[in-house]
């Protein structure tokens, strides 16, 4: 009964202005007996360990079996549905369901290899808040227009060793002044990680002398003007990063052991709760905590999306569905299983669903909300690739 009153409740308010609701009981129907092959991130023993649940809980509820395709890069989900569409296989595709964001989410859109528009199909996204331009429509500022679901929220944060720094800085600029005072202590991963990437992002947002410039796709005048303070700071920054800055770790996983190792005092994650979850592992000290730059950090949503000719279309978006269930997503961010942060609008929730999120347990090292202060949008991802590809003529040539 409870979703079929959502269900009415969201077709409602699709005669107000969105598309009519699909046959939703259509779609479970045929999704029942299907396997889903969801390409996600394998790097993250939680987000593994997550996405079985998953599947146990949709064969369990729907009939549906939801396979990992562990990748290293979503770019290689990408390119393997662009080889698909290349070889003229427009049914039948090997990938269901992408966890995908920005450049990836933006190269497929414009090829069109989506499927969708499908996010105003499913019964759930009646909890998301889906006002234009609204972090659940937007994908590093390119709207999403119904071709992504959101499922996980996602900020940059730092985590740091309270027994050894006591004397956190303010901000980016403050962290440079930081490593000057104490040589070796800090480091970032590769640029060409996304984790490396995101730390540059953080600074560029910080020092750019027109942050709203950011929003728009790259220019050669507006790159040599906006990046000229980054890469200012960064040349300063680099004499006094770890190895003095001519070796970096690869990934967030390998700067999060030099940090456990007392090499260096700092690392970096796009999930806020991992180094609470890294501590309950025994992985990091009890002593990390999380810091953020006093006018906030980077932040966005991750999304799923459905490939053009995913062979099992149905499946995926009942498994998109699931995913966005009030449900789900207290499971997901309690910190005993997952600790990613909510997608959906608070507001829109009912009690029951609200005192679910409320009990959830608490740790030290796990940040509030408000903790993390302000979120600050992502560039435009054709900044993210330019600044990238310009460390690397800088830095390692």
């Amino acid at each position: 009964m409870k979703k079929l009153v959502v269900a009415l409740g969201f077709a409602a308010s699709c005669l107000l202005g969105t598309p009519v609701l699909a046959d939703w009981a259509k779609t479970v129907a045929d999704a029942k007996g299907q396997t889903v092959y969801f390409n996600a991130w394998g790097g993250d023993p939680r987000t593994n360990a997550f996405i079985d649940w998953v599947s146990e809980q949709m064969q369990a509820q729907y009939g549906v079996t939801v396979t990992q395709v562990k990748l290293s890069d979503t770019a290689e989900a990408v390119s393997r549905v662009q080889a698909e569409k290349a070889a003229g296989k427009d049914s039948g595709g090997a990938v269901d369901l992408i966890w995908i964001n920005g450049p990836n989410f933006l190269a497929m859109k414009q090829a069109g290899l989506l499927a969708g528009p499908f996010l105003t199909d499913l019964p759930n996204a009646t909890y998301l808040d889906l006002a234009p331009g609204s972090a659940a429509t937007t994908d590093f500022t390119i709207p999403t227009e119904g071709y992504e679901s959101p499922w996980r929220l996602a900020k940059f944060v730092f985590a740091y060793d309270a027994d050894r720094v006591n004397d956190l800085p303010e901000d980016m600029a403050g962290l440079g002044a930081w490593a000057a005072a104490h040589p070796g202590r800090f480091t970032h991963p590769n640029p060409t990680n996304f984790m490396g990437a995101t730390f540059l992002k953080q600074a560029l947002v910080e020092m750019a002398p027109d942050p709203a410039v950011l929003a728009k796709p790259v220019t050669d005048a507006a790159y040599a003007q906006q990046t000229a303070p980054l890469w200012a700071w960064y040349d300063a920054l680099r004499p006094n990063m770890w190895h003095q800055g001519r070796d970096f770790p690869e990934n967030e996983s390998a700067q999060a052991q030099l940090l456990a190792d007392g090499e260096t005092d700092f690392a970096m994650f796009f999930d806020p709760a991992a180094p609470a979850a890294m501590i309950q592992q025994q992985v990091l000290p009890p002593s990390v905590r999380v810091w953020v730059p006093e006018d906030g950090s980077i932040g966005n949503m991750s999304f799923v999306a459905i490939p053009y000719n995913a062979a099992h279309r149905a499946g995926a978006e009942v498994v998109a569905n699931f995913l966005l269930d009030p449900a789900t997503q207290a499971h997901m961010q309690n910190i005993d299983v997952l600790g990613s942060y909510s997608v959906l609008d608070p507001a829109k929730l009912d009690t029951a669903a609200k005192a679910d999120f409320a009990a959830l347990p608490s740790a030290p090292a796990l940040p509030t909300l408000a903790d993390l202060g302000p979120t600050l949008p992502e560039p435009h991802p054709s900044w993210m690739t330019r600044i990238t590809e310009d460390w690397a003529k800088r830095y390692t040539q």
